[in-house]
C-alpha cells in the first residue's frame, strides 16, 4: 500500500514538472503566434499567412488536457496560468479590432487593395482558446461533482 502511495506521489511530482514545462512552451508559442499576427496586421498582409493556428491550438490543447490529467491524479493546483492565454488573446484581438476601426480599415487591406483576414484569424484563434478554456472549466466542475 505504501509503495502504491509513493508511486502516485512520484507520478504527481513528475507530471507537475512536465506541466510547468508545457506552460512555458505554450507561453513561448503564444507569444510567437501573437507576434506573427501583429506583424502581418501592421504589414498589411506583407507576409505570407502564418498558418500556425492548428499547431498553436494543438499546443494549447496538450497543455490544458495535461493540466486536467493532473487534476484527475489528485494534484491540487491553485494557480490559474492558463487563464492568462485567454486574457491575452481577448485583449490582443480587441486591440486589433479597434485599430482596424479607427484606421477606417486601412490594415484590413493589402497595399494592392486585397482584403486580408488577420483580424478574423486572430478572432478565430481567440474563440478556439476560449473554447478550450470553457471545456476545461466544464471538466473541472464535472470532476468536483464526481468526487
Amino acid at each position: 500500500m505504501d509503495t502504491d502511495n509513493n508511486k502516485i506521489k512520484e507520478a504527481r511530482k513528475i507530471e507537475k514538472a512536465i506541466n510547468e514545462n508545457l506552460f512555458i512552451l505554450c507561453a513561448i508559442v503564444t507569444l510567437a503566434t501573437m507576434t506573427l499576427m501583429v506583424a502581418n496586421f501592421f504589414a498589411r498582409g506583407g507576409f505570407l499567412p502564418t498558418r500556425i493556428g492548428f499547431f498553436y491550438l494543438a499546443v494549447v490543447l496538450i497543455y490544458s488536457f495535461h493540466k486536467e490529467f493532473l487534476r484527475w491524479l489528485g494534484q491540487k493546483n491553485e494557480n490559474k496560468n492558463g487563464e492568462y492565454f485567454v486574457y491575452a488573446w481577448v485583449v490582443l484581438t480587441t486591440i486589433l479590432y479597434m485599430v482596424s476601426f479607427f484606421s477606417n480599415g486601412y490594415f484590413d487591406h493589402s497595399k494592392e487593395g486585397n482584403e486580408i483576414s488577420t483580424v478574423a484569424d486572430a478572432a478565430f484563434v481567440t474563440l478556439q482558446v476560449l473554447g478550450v478554456f470553457v471545456a476545461t472549466r466544464i471538466m473541472k466542475i464535472f470532476f468536483m461533482f464526481k468526487k
